[in-house]
């Protein structure tokens, strides 16, 4: 199959044939049908978090299932599916305490040692990016990285919930639980921002003031039903924040996975307000806050992947989208072939849209 190939950070990908294994034990192999490029794989690219090469990278991805292994239960040929990178075991503590986005067991999920590797070029191991590698033709992937979908969702934006939708919306929902009339402030309006100011106007929030530097998304925004807009290049988004709602907001939400901007989104708190930070945050970056402010109730939280339940929430995103109230649509602002992918993550560095996404004949 084809694979876009990383070979190590500040490197151009490069679309190589790469050998893929036939399903094993509770194993599935996937056709690929849509992969988004997400800034959580930039990271790597650009050397922001490591990531032993060569691998192919890519997490938000759906796709058709083309064969399963034994014991897999649940999914058959041609069943239409969403990947997830919250892999889970199913009996940790964490898996059975409700957070299987915490799962600790993902040994249990892996080929063992001494089985051939699932993905291999030249006779040798690729790496598998966190149990999926997304940017290729084929995923052979856990049965515990999968969720079957109605077969009416359209793969290319079923592959947005794969990460951003889940992501997002599910830290609005699921982390932060939002309340219905809140206050609610996004920093960042890319793919995950404007899932978490979807999430939050169909959890009924009040206001919710979408913050971020291009007045193209600022407009992509208010579609996602932001009630305010604020660019970050024109004022202090924190005083400004304070002023249009009379002391701070109830919720922010950090998308970006930067150190000035999490700061921000706990300073632009009101009084028992609650920072999420949802954005990677480079390794080694402290994020510093005023301590004095704790005094007043306020919290500072990060998100993973949405505190997903993947296989009872994505379904749910579904519905949502088939009746008109997730917008998937309007975050897609391109579709790719795969041998563009380094032209796509340019686009994502520029900052000026949402999502770009690989199709698959």
């Amino acid at each position: 199959m084809k694979a876009a190939i990383f070979h190590g950070p500040h490197r151009k990908l490069t679309v190589e044939e790469v050998s893929i294994a036939n399903p094993g034990p509770r194993e599935v192999l996937i056709r690929t049908a849509a992969v988004g490029l997400c800034h959580s794989d930039l990271h790597f690219i650009d050397g922001l978090h490591a990531f032993d090469a060569p691998a192919i990278l890519g997490h938000e991805a759906a796709g058709v299932v083309e064969k399963v292994g034994d014991d897999v239960r649940g999914l058959a040929p041609g069943d239409h599916v969403i990947t997830c990178l919250s892999v889970f075991c199913g009996h940790c503590s964490h898996c059975t305490s409700g957070r299987p986005y915490n799962c600790d067991h993902q040994d249990e999920t892996q080929r063992p040692v001494d089985q051939p590797p699932r993905l291999a070029q030249g006779g040798r191991p690729v790496h598998q990016f966190y149990e999926l590698s997304a940017f290729a033709e084929q995923m052979l992937v856990h049965e515990h990285a999968v969720v079957k979908i109605r077969r009416d969702m359209p793969l290319d934006r079923a592959a947005l919930i794969g990460c951003a939708v889940t992501t997002g919306m599910g830290a609005v929902t699921n982390t932060a639980r939002v309340e219905v009339g809140a206050t609610v402030a996004v920093i960042g309006c890319g793919g995950v921002g404007l899932s978490a100011i979807n999430g939050a106007a169909i959890a009924g929030a009040g206001r919710i003031i979408a913050v971020d530097v291009h007045p193209e998304k600022l407009d992509l925004a208010r579609s996602f039903g932001a009630t305010d807009t604020l660019n970050a290049s024109d004022c202090d988004p924190v005083q400004a924040v304070l002023e249009l709602t009379k002391g701070g907001v109830d919720y922010s939400f950090e998308a970006l996975g930067r150190k000035q901007t999490a700061e921000q989104a706990f300073d632009m708190l009101g009084r028992s307000g609650v920072a999420t930070i949802i954005g990677m945050v480079p390794e080694g970056q402290r994020i510093e806050i005023d301590g004095a402010a704790l005094l007043y109730d306020r919290r500072i939280q990060g998100s993973n992947m949405g505190s997903n339940r993947f296989r009872i929430d994505m379904p749910r995103y579904v519905d949502f989208y088939l009746a008109g109230r997730l917008h998937l649509d309007r975050m897609i602002a391109s579709r790719i072939g795969l041998d563009q992918i380094n032209e796509g993550f340019d686009t994502l560095r520029s900052g000026r849209f949402a999502r770009s996404v690989i199709t698959f004949a």
